[in-house]
């Protein structure tokens, strides 16, 4: 059995000289002289304290990162720019119908960012709700809002036939 600390793992992504690149469990691999089991072990422990992030990025590959936090003044900036941007995409309607239908969208491009990859389901289920924006059906809302949503920064929709949404950061 390999004793590597935890703290190993994170002084790999500490003394990287790209702190914005992701790390495969290779790389710790070779950074702390473990097996591969031992490096996803410790990847996936890290992930569950919310000291890294992961994501797939193929069909049997996945990266890990060190997230990113951002002074309220960034994350205001960003919120601003986005909010602009929402007012800018063409959704259907005028006056309140248009400005909660930009609430809707709003909604679910916060929802992306908050759940970095996520279903057209997850988006029914956990945003229209409580953003109809005066659509009676889901999949109404749905067809006015997905289009939008595709159309933001850092908003990455499914590939043709896909079914999961990301969101890349932006």
């Amino acid at each position: 059995m390999e004793a590597v600390p935890l703290s190993a793992v994170i002084d790999v992504f500490d003394e990287r000289q790209d702190v914005a690149k992701p790390l495969t469990a290779t790389d710790v691999m070779e950074a702390v002289d473990c097996s591969r089991r031992t490096a996803h072990n410790k990847l996936n422990e890290l992930v569950e304290r919310g000291v890294l992030e992961t994501r797939k990025v193929g069909s049997r590959s996945r990266v890990w990162w060190t997230p990113i936090d951002r002074s309220s003044a960034e994350t205001d900036a960003v919120g601003s720019e986005i909010e602009q941007l929402v007012t800018e995409v063409d959704l259907p309607g005028t006056g309140k119908t248009l400005a909660s239908r930009q609430e809707a969208l709003l909604a679910a491009y916060e929802y992306l960012r908050d759940h970095p990859e996520a279903k057209k389901s997850d988006f029914l289920q956990d945003v229209f709700p409580e953003n109809p924006a005066e659509y009676e059906t889901a999949e109404g809302w749905w067809n006015a809002i997905q289009p939008a949503l595709a159309d933001l920064p850092g908003v990455n929709p499914p590939e043709e036939r896909g079914h999961i949404w990301h969101f890349m950061g932006g």
